[in-house]
């Protein structure tokens, strides 16, 4: 569909982008699948590829520049999370989602930032299917959303208790007591006049208190924002021998609220560099046989540091209003638009349509000749 865009664009004598500007998805538009747009952020992902210095810097001589957009539903779905607060003050938050892309650090920021304590004091484990309860599957795009959640839910919880726990300590109804920046204090004058209790004291006094602080939630988190995004990409093409070189590469994203930006940036760079693979050179190879001719790494060609530019992530916040701190699915976007971005541009640089996957030297050389291209001929064109 984006190769498809691309010539629709060519035909009409407009640049790519300015197409999916008059035809971007807003808020409103109602998807093939139902549900109609809330709160998305493609417009402001097209206008800030627009702004960038990257589509406004001249091509080089024998690049081709691509461009494509991608979108995903994202998912929530179910989720466990558990708080403990344990003696000396630190805390422990438990989930059932496995980090496969940093998860532990936002959920752990999370909990910080709903309990008013440093980020370093939270301590966030992976717990087994025996001991906590039923979480859905680790995807690239609900963890985050879903059991962060459900963290932040607990630690909400959590906090109830702390304030009954410094009610109990200053002999005062519940509802004289606030939270705030981590610690207990009176509500206000009527309340009593009492120093702050930090949550390390209260933690201390427990015992004599009713006990363990802890509070565990599990829930079915519904409105996981859809994501949307659009790589910017510059190659050069060598007729001779039809090999690609990526010279630049910048990925735009609507990610809601990067709660962790460098691990955020990670996902993006993650999946275009996936993206770049499926486009030029991962493939399986079959004999007569039937038997996988490349079943090993030496010969599935995985993009490695050398096939590969610094791949630059531009991150445009468009929070989602359905999760307390505005997060959407952020792994599986930057998978989508790389295949169509590179091939576009292989058509800029090349003149050639490549319409299969992955363009490798051996399909381009032989369009080139298919063509009757020359090295001269090309560039003259």
């Amino acid at each position: 569909m984006e190769s498809l865009l691309d010539d629709l664009a060519r035909k009409l004598h407009i640049d790519p982008l300015t197409l999916r500007q008059k035809n971007a998805a807003r808020n409103g538009s109602k998807t093939h699948y139902g549900p109609s747009h809330q709160n998305i952020g493609f417009e402001t992902v097209l206008q800030t590829v627009k702004n960038h210095p990257h589509w406004k810097s001249p091509l080089k001589p024998g690049h081709g520049r691509g461009f494509a957009c991608g979108f995903w539903f994202n998912v929530g779905g179910e989720s466990t999370a558990q708080v403990h607060i344990n003696e000396d003050g630190s805390v422990t938050a438990a989930t059932g989602s496995p980090d496969i892309g940093g998860s532990r650090a936002s959920i752990g920021m999370m909990v910080a930032e709903v309990l008013g304590i440093p980020a370093w004091r939270v301590r966030t484990v992976v717990a087994d299917t025996t001991s906590i309860g039923f979480t859905h599957v680790t995807g690239g795009s609900r963890v985050t959303f879903a059991t962060g959640m459900a963290a932040t839910q607990a630690a909400e919880k959590v906090i109830e208790t702390l304030k009954e726990r410094a009610a109990m300590i200053w002999e005062i109804p519940v509802e004289a007591v606030e939270w705030r920046d981590g610690k207990a204090f009176p509500a206000g004058s009527n309340a009593g006049e009492f120093d702050p209790l930090e949550l390390g004291a209260i933690a201390l006094k427990a015992a004599r208190t009713g006990g363990p602080i802890n509070a565990e939630v599990s829930l079915n988190a519904q409105g996981a924002g859809p994501g949307f995004g659009a790589h910017l990409c510059d190659v050069s093409v060598d007729m001779e021998t039809g090999h690609v070189k990526i010279a630049r590469y910048t990925a735009f994203q609507d990610v809601g609220k990067a709660i962790h930006p460098s691990y955020v940036e990670g996902q993006i760079q993650g999946g275009a560099a996936q993206g770049i693979g499926w486009a030029l050179s991962e493939e399986y190879i079959y004999d007569k046989q039937g038997r996988m001719d490349n079943p090993g790494f030496l010969d599935y060609r995985c993009p490695v540091a050398s096939d590969l530019p610094m791949i630059e992530a531009v991150l445009i916040e468009v929070p989602n209003p359905r999760h307390p701190f505005g997060a959407r699915g952020v792994g599986e976007v930057p998978i989508v638009p790389p295949m169509a971005a590179i091939a576009n541009a292989i058509r800029g640089a090349s003149g050639l349509r490549m319409p299969d996957l992955p363009i490798t030297p051996p399909k381009l050389r032989e369009a080139i000749d298919a063509a009757g291209f020359t090295p001269m001929l090309a560039a003259a064109e």
